[in-house]
């Protein structure tokens, strides 16, 4: 782990996103970020008129009469503001229009499936990870419908090396491919699970009886850690989801190794 780049893991006192390994993730922090320019200024515009309409009908409320109530207004008179209420209707309609739109384009590039050079299927259980890869590429020595399988334990405390993260390193990494179109398919054996990475966009739900899939196309290369995010036991928080991401010529490597090692 000594020869691979953190950057795509949490770092102390950090408050914002993972660096972003995916097209995905970039986006949807983008989005994050231009949504919060329009979440501040309804925020604060309504602190504003919150202040204004307090201070102006509490000061002297108590000492005015019943008919000067009536000609300024107050509130406890009013009974129709049809100006008012066309315009806290309309306005709000248009900037959840303005917000939909690019959230949907960004939620249907998620669900967009590329014919994959590689699927992963991954299996969550009570309490690790199992994994296992299709033989969709052509190498020289492997059977085109033969596949490898490993399953994927946290690493002890006592086990860990100089520079591993507690409670996030694992015994067998998943390694993937960069800059290949990828399919995760993802199920459960026991209770429900989650596979989440966030350097990778990824949060998918592991139900026993269904499958579920998305895309995956890693920009860059680098370790890349996430957890299980679904309540599945008295160990949840330690079954750990640790991915490498390499270019193809390693990967190649790697697997013909490992499919001959099994």
């Amino acid at each position: 782990m000594n020869n691979i780049s953190l950057l795509h893991t949490a770092q102390p006192s950090q408050l914002g996103y993972q660096e972003p390994a995916t097209s995905v993730i970039e986006g949807i922090i983008d989005f994050h970020h231009d949504l919060m320019f329009v979440v501040v200024g309804i925020a604060t515009f309504v602190l504003y008129l919150m202040v204004i309409i307090v201070s102006r009908f509490t000061q002297g409320y108590a000492n005015d009469t019943k008919e000067r109530r009536i000609v300024e207004n107050r509130p406890d008179y009013v009974i129709h503001g049809r100006n008012l209420e066309l315009g806290w209707t309309i306005t709000p309609s248009i900037i959840l229009l303005g917000i939909a739109f690019p959230s949907l384009a960004l939620l249907y590039s998620m669900e967009e499936i590329v014919s994959p050079r590689l699927t992963l299927k991954v299996v969550g259980h009570q309490w690790y990870w199992s994994y296992e890869y299709s033989n969709e590429l052509p190498l020289e020595g492997v059977a085109a419908d033969e596949c490898i399988a490993f399953d994927s334990y946290i690493l002890a405390e006592s086990d860990l090396a100089l520079g591993d993260l507690r409670l996030l390193e694992v015994d067998q990494r998943v390694v993937l491919p960069i800059q290949q179109h990828i399919r995760v398919v993802c199920t459960a054996a026991d209770v429900l699970h989650c596979w989440a990475c966030p350097s990778l966009g990824i949060k998918i739900d592991c139900c026993p009886g269904r499958l579920n899939q998305v895309a995956l196309f890693i920009n860059k290369k680098g370790l890349f850690y996430g957890q299980c995010s679904e309540l599945c036991g008295v160990n949840h928080g330690f079954i750990p989801i640790a991915i490498e991401g390499v270019n193809s010529e390693d990967f190649v490597n790697w697997y013909v190794n490992k499919y001959f090692e099994d």
